[in-house]
Formats: structure tokens, C-alpha cells, sequence
């Protein structure tokens, strides 16, 4: 059967990650199905059916799951290792109830990672399908940025208004956090620093949906980054700010000079506008970024590094269970890399590593391997997503926040989807007419 006579199978897949994004980002996190605890967020619900379809999919021969190399679903099954070998050291000593059920949670909440990832990567037929995934959650984006603008100057918290039967409050809503005077939102996340974390993976794909928009759609993709980076701002959040900024620095020096010179008036524009706007907001982001390492915040993370070496030595190559370093009976360490030395070891933190790792060497090959200026710039953008998640999982407990993982490894399956796409000799690689196809799909 020829490609043209699978319209639904090549859609199939981006409709299910769309409801995905769209449960994962617009649903509130703190809420989850009462039976089924922390671990039962819709999102993460549908995570897990995801993965136990892909694994059933994969044994099917005649699935369309793609069976061909794939460098991102080793790394997967690397990390995967990493939390049974870390849930086998677990059940070698003496836990807690919590502990127990956190252990048995840590599986579900891997399982439901891997499933998004691997679907993606293995699932998605062609590049103009990724091109309208990205474009769906860059207005998914949008609309969040919508409800932490409104939440900054109002105070008014639209996600507390979310009410969907058999969904009830796991966690503490931090529906705004008072900062230097300003109401820092936190939309729909547990807290605004998830929030700003969140609107920093989602600009870079909304930059490259905003550059390559029809002549009729720029404006409203423009206003989209506006709002996105608005947003962001608005969280008061150093990491954040500091993530945005590493991803403009991923892909601007891949645009012509004049795009560059432009894109610095524009900043520059931005940055007066908060001015006006918002008296004080960049004052305060000034002073935060350049006190670090003398304010509290930090300070209190440096603290982090002498606990978490006491608990290394104790279990230093597999950790002592994954989602077991519970905060009511240790500590908390605003860095996902300590946290999963912790519980996962070295080498939970060498597969970590490993899976950012080969998430940003795939969307650079992917560069290297298209002539198309569309796909390349596409595949630089999510090569910033991947910088911007490295350096967010270092600067808070990104693994307890299951907005900003989900939409990770869902950033990393499309890494490794665009990878196989366009890898020469690919059962899948655009042909003219699917190229010329991608340019009409966007119009």
C-alpha cells in the first residue's frame, strides 16, 4: 500500500501527541484520578497507555512502528535499565511505606516517559507531521502565556477554575508566589519555576514557527513569541530567563546577519516594553542574575552538594530507588542531576546524560543531513529545547514536576524522529514531493 492511500496513519500519531500536550499543559499538574495517587495525572495516565502500545505495537509485524536503527530508543532503553537496577537496589533494604509505593510509582512514572519519547520517535511518519505538532504546541504555548500574563497583573488564577470530575489536588497549589512585590504565575504548573521552564521549551519551537509562517500567519506566530517570552519574564524566574537565553544563543548565529541584526531589535524592543509595562520586573531579573552565588537561592543549593555526596556513598553505582529521596523524610535538592545521583547512582546520571546527549546529537545530524533552510532551522530549534532541558534539570528538581518531563521526552522523541526522517537510505526519508508537501502544510 502506498503512502497516499495512508492519509490516517500518517495523522494518527500527532493526533494522540496532540491530546497529549494538550492534557499535559492545559490540565492542571496538582491534579490527579484519586485512585491511582500521584502517579495518576491524565497526562501521565496516558503516557503509560502510550508505552504499553508502543510495546504491542513493536511485537505486531505489520504495526507501523519503525523498526530501523534508532539511536534515541538505546538511550531509552538505558535509562530504563538504570530505574530496575535502581528499584533492585530499593528492595535490598529496609523502606518505608512511602517509600515503597514512591518506588512502585518511579516505574509507571519511567514507563510513561519512555512510551512518549519512543512514540515519537518511532511513530511519526513524515517531517511535515512534526512541523504541525510543533505548531499546535507553540499555540498551546500561547495560551498559557495568555493565563500568567493574566495571573501577573490581576492575581487572577484561571486553573483554579479547572474542574473535571474524578481529578483531586496531589499537591500544594503555588497559584502565585510573591517576589520583590511582583506575582510571579504558575498557569497551570505546581510552582512558576516550572512554569517559566515550561515557556522556555516551548519558545524556540515557537521562534521557528514564527520564521517560517505564511505571509498571512506571522503576526499571530510573532504574538505568540510575545507572549511566550512575556510570560516567561513574568515568573520572576532566574532559570527561566537563563534558559531562554541559552537557547537564542543555540540559534541565532545560524541566522543571516540581517535576521540577527533584527532579532536584537527586536529584544532590545521587548526589553523596553517590560520597561514600561512592568516597572521594576527587569530590575529585579538584573539583580538576580547578577547575585549569583551571593543571594539565599543559591546559597541554598550549594548546601545541596555535601548531603547529596552522604547519600551517594551509600549506593554510589545504582542509587537507593528511583522516586524514593522523599522531601517529608530527607531533604530537598533543587537539581535534578543530585537527585538522581541519589536515587539512581552513576549510573542513573551517565543515562540521564546520555539521553540529552543523544537527543542534541540527533537534531544536529539532522541539520547536517537536509538542504531544506525549513528543516534545518527546525532542527536547530529543537537542539536549543534539548540545551534549554540540560540546563533546567540542573537548576531545580525537574523530576518532580511532571509538566516539564513530560514535554522533555516528548522534545527528545522528536529529536529522534527528525533524525529518522531524514537519515539517508531511512524507509522514511522525504522525498521532493514531501519536501514541496512540508511547504504547503504550513500555509
Amino acid at each position: 500500500m502506498t503512502e497516499v492511500h495512508r492519509p490516517l496513519a500518517r495523522t494518527a500519531p500527532v493526533t494522540i501527541l496532540t491530546a497529549y500536550v494538550l492534557i499535559l499543559l492545559l490540565i492542571p499538574s496538582q491534579y490527579a484520578i484519586s485512585s491511582l495517587g500521584a502517579a495518576g495525572t491524565p497526562a501521565g495516565v496516558l503516557a503509560v497507555l502510550y508505552f504499553l502500545w508502543y510495546c504491542f505495537a513493536w511485537l505486531s509485524p505489520r504495526s507501523a512502528v519503525a523498526r530501523e536503527r534508532q539511536p534515541l530508543r538505546l538511550a531509552i532503553a538505558a535509562f530504563l535499565i538504570a530505574v530496575l537496577l535502581s528499584y533492585v537496589m530499593a528492595m535490598t533494604r529496609p523502606l518505608q511505606v512511602l517509600e515503597v509505593n514512591g518506588a512502585d510509582r518511579g516505574l509507571i512514572i519511567a514507563a510513561g516517559w519512555a512510551g512518549i519519547a519512543l512514540l515519537t520517535a518511532d511513530c511519526v511518519e513524515r517531517v511535515d507531521n512534526l512541523e504541525v505538532l510543533h505548531r499546535r504546541m507553540s499555540t498551546i504555548g500561547g495560551l498559557l502565556g495568555v493565563v500568567g500574563i493574566t495571573q501577573f497583573f490581576t492575581g487572577l488564577d484561571l486553573a483554579r477554575y479547572v474542574r473535571i470530575p474524578g481529578l483531586v489536588q496531589q499537591v500544594h497549589i503555588f497559584s502565585s508566589v510573591p517576589r520583590d512585590e511582583f506575582n510571579r504565575p504558575a498557569g497551570t504548573a505546581i510552582h512558576p519555576i516550572e512554569f517559566g521552564v515550561v515557556l522556555g521549551l516551548l519558545l524556540p519551537l515557537a521562534i521557528h514557527g514564527a520564521r517560517y509562517a505564511p505571509e498571512g500567519r506571522r503576526g499571530i506566530r510573532w504574538t505568540q513569541v510575545i507572549v511566550i517570552a512575556a510570560a516567561m519574564m513574568m515568573t520572576v524566574s532566574r532559570s527561566a530567563v537563563l534558559g531562554a537565553f541559552i537557547a537564542l544563543v543555540v540559534i541565532l548565529p545560524t541566522w543571516d546577519a540581517g535576521s540577527r541584526r533584527r532579532a536584537y531589535a527586536v529584544i532590545v524592543c521587548f526589553g523596553a516594553a517590560l520597561y514600561v509595562l512592568t516597572p521594576g520586573l527587569l530590575g529585579t531579573m538584573k539583580s538576580l542574575i547578577t547575585h549569583i552565588g551571593n543571594d539565599s537561592s543559591t546559597n541554598y543549593r550549594t548546601h545541596d552538594y555535601d548531603a547529596a555526596a552522604h547519600y551517594f556513598a551509600r549506593s554510589p553505582w545504582f542509587g537507593r530507588g528511583f522516586q524514593t529521596f522523599l522531601p517529608q523524610f530527607y531533604r530537598i535538592f533543587d537539581n535534578q542531576y543530585l537527585v538522581t545521583l541519589v536515587e539512581m547512582g552513576a549510573a542513573g546520571v551517565l543515562a540521564l546524560l546520555g539521553l540529552f546527549g543523544t537527543s542534541w546529537w540527533l537534531a544536529r545530524r539532522a541539520r547536517a543531513m537536509s538542504d531544506d533552510p525549513r528543516v534545518r532551522h527546525l532542527a536547530q530549534c529543537l537542539a536549543a529545547c534539548v540545551a534549554v532541558a540540560a540546563f533546567s534539570f540542573g537548576v531545580f528538581d525537574a523530576g518532580s514536576f511532571p509538566m516539564t518531563c513530560g514535554l522533555t521526552f516528548l522534545i527528545l522523541g522528536c529529536c529522534g524522529a527528525l533524525w529518522r526522517l531524514l537519515r539517508p537510505g531511512s524507509a522514511a526519508e522525504p522525498s521532493a514531493a514531501s519536501r514541496s508537501e512540508l511547504t504547503r502544510s504550513t500555509q
